[in-house]
């Protein structure tokens, strides 16, 4: 049997999942199933959130891995607890040694762009922290799919191929070798429905779980990384991993409309829907499909991110306090630069990327929004030999501009396009919620929150509502779905519009919200992908 898993001919419909005893929401089944399993073993919200993100980097490689970053903010014991868990540049780096390699800006791939991976130590301070079963045992659904192969979901395998063409072009130096050997195996490209299986990865997801990540950081993992990067020239070291920490954080928010929304502090850019939603909070919100309800989404993202592109770093290098961008005058300051006509803010460019966001809860009320990557798809296009480990490429987004907030310098934590979200109403929680996609995750955010709160969405419908992405200047981006004459209302009011060829650039995300009244839960998956919610 040939058939395209990307030809739907007809339409179709997701209904939102309702369960009782716990939920895991993702963009791939099998890791989905990864968490609900552990659940079902005893773990809670925060050991299936571990399981699920250890297994999307086997399953969902092309978005995420070990050698990436990672958010989580946790509602547990009654109160939110938020992690960064975002590396910093190795310290050996600087402008002026990038550029003595010949770079004046910092490269998408190799060595350079690489930052201290977060994830495994997210992974170990969670479990050590909030988990209720050993790291070894929570990882294991991952290192079963490692070992034994899985088949290859539809939208992995296209974002797969697109990885692939790019790196088969780009990237043809030695150290980029061993990802062909590990994502290419013999030359063969795999397609969705075929098995691919990596026993590196299987090996080193083990060593993690055994010695709590410290194998990564301090073992023969990190010997292995750092002697890599000192083959090829890169600037990370061992010192570089030995010395990293993720950082427990408290979350920011503001109140929308009575409902408190949280993202995680800089350098995070949840910061971005924030100040978003801030300026809309202060407005008359009408129905949903009218042209002002757009506009006004639109003008206060590009607003937002004119700020945010320019103040969000590392928190100790911004020359903003966070208080004050998320202050009503600040709000109101800003709106008064809204007019019926699209304005066209300073702001850098939005790029593309490859992210994995899940959303856990369980049976005792805990919950987790959990977001990790490896920033644009594969990342650097380096995979360490032996190991299965893809680095990020992180590193590319800081500005060799010295005198930007976001400057490259050693030790620095670069703007992270990466971000999860949570709802409460009145210091209870309502749920974690996120959309991964590089610049376009505060805009989802903003679109998320809105149709949840200003049009009483359920959380599938949230999700599946026709998505619009500003790109940059004038520029809007709207899916093939969004109404037509809505699009053409925007033009009117000097929006250049233009309507996408299918639905990637929009960001693919997750909603778990609990029902105290119902004592149950209901989440919504991203139709745009091969997502799922997995009840129990």
């Amino acid at each position: 049997m040939n058939h395209d898993p990307h030809l739907h001919p007809y339409p179709s419909t997701r209904m939102p999942v309702y369960a009782k005893n716990g939920m895991v929401a993702t963009s791939q089944p099998l890791a989905a199933q990864a968490g609900l399993e552990i659940l079902k073993q005893g773990g809670n919200a925060i050991d299936a959130a571990i399981a699920t993100a250890a297994c999307l980097t086997v399953v969902e490689p092309c978005s995420n891995g070990i050698g990436g970053d990672a958010f989580a903010i946790v509602w547990t014991e009654g109160k939110l607890h938020g992690l960064n868990g975002s590396g910093p540049a190795p310290a050996s780096i600087s402008i002026d040694n990038v550029k003595q390699k010949g770079f004046e800006e910092i490269p998408k791939y190799g060595m350079i762009p690489v930052t201290v991976p977060g994830a495994p130590a997210s992974w170990a301070a969670l479990s050590e922290r909030f988990g209720k079963l050993p790291l070894i045992d929570v990882l294991q659904p991952a290192i079963r799919h490692a070992e034994e192969g899985f088949a290859l979901s539809p939208t992995v395998a296209r974002q797969w191929k697109a990885s692939y063409d790019k790196f088969k072009a780009e990237n043809k130096s030695e150290e980029f070798q061993a990802w062909f050997e590990t994502f290419v195996p013999n030359g063969h490209l795999p397609k969705a429905g075929e098995i691919w299986k990596s026993p590196d990865h299987a090996e080193t997801l083990r060593s993690i779980g055994e010695t709590k990540g410290a194998s990564f950081y301090k073992g023969d993992l990190a010997a292995k990384i750092a002697a890599f990067f000192e083959k090829h020239g890169g600037f990370l070291s061992k010192a570089d991993l030995e010395n990293f920490q993720p950082e427990w954080v408290d979350p920011i928010h503001v109140n929308y409309r009575g409902y408190d929304v949280w993202e995680i502090p800089p350098n995070g850019q949840g910061l971005v829907a924030l100040m978003a939603l801030n300026m809309l909070n202060q407005v008359d919100i009408g129905d949903k499909e009218a042209v002002d309800t757009y506009h006004m989404q639109i003008e206060a993202i590009k607003l937002a991110f004119s700020d945010g592109q320019k103040y969000i770093t590392d928190t100790n290098n911004m020359s903003e306090k966070i208080e004050d961008l998320l202050s009503d005058t600040y709000a109101k300051e800003r709106l008064r630069l809204i007019s019926d006509e699209a304005l066209l803010p300073t702001a850098g460019k939005p790029k593309a990327s490859g992210t994995v966001y899940l959303s856990t809860a369980d049976a005792d009320g805990n919950m987790v929004s959990f977001i990790q990557s490896n920033y644009m798809g594969f990342g650097s296009g380096l995979v360490v030999p032996g190991t299965g480990i893809a680095m990020q490429n992180r590193g590319h987004n800081f500005s060799m501009d010295p005198n930007h907030d976001n400057c490259l310098a050693p030790n620095k934590r670069t703007y992270h396009t990466i971000i999860p979200g949570f709802l409460t109403k009145d210091g209870k929680p309502i749920g974690p919620f996120g959309v991964m996609g590089g610049f376009m995750q505060p805009q989802g955010h903003v679109q998320v929150i809105m149709n949840t709160i200003d049009f009483h969405l359920h959380p599938q419908a949230a999700l599946d509502s026709p998505r619009w992405q500003w790109v940059e200047g004038k520029n809007i981006l709207l899916e093939p779905t969004f109404p037509r004459h809505i699009a053409e209302a925007l033009a009117r009011k000097g929006h250049n519009i233009s309507i996408a060829n299918d639905t990637m650039p929009f960001g693919r995300g997750q909603i778990i919200w609990k029902d105290e009244e119902k004592g149950t839960y209901v989440g919504g998956s991203e139709s745009r992908t091969d997502g799922a919610v997995a009840p129990w």
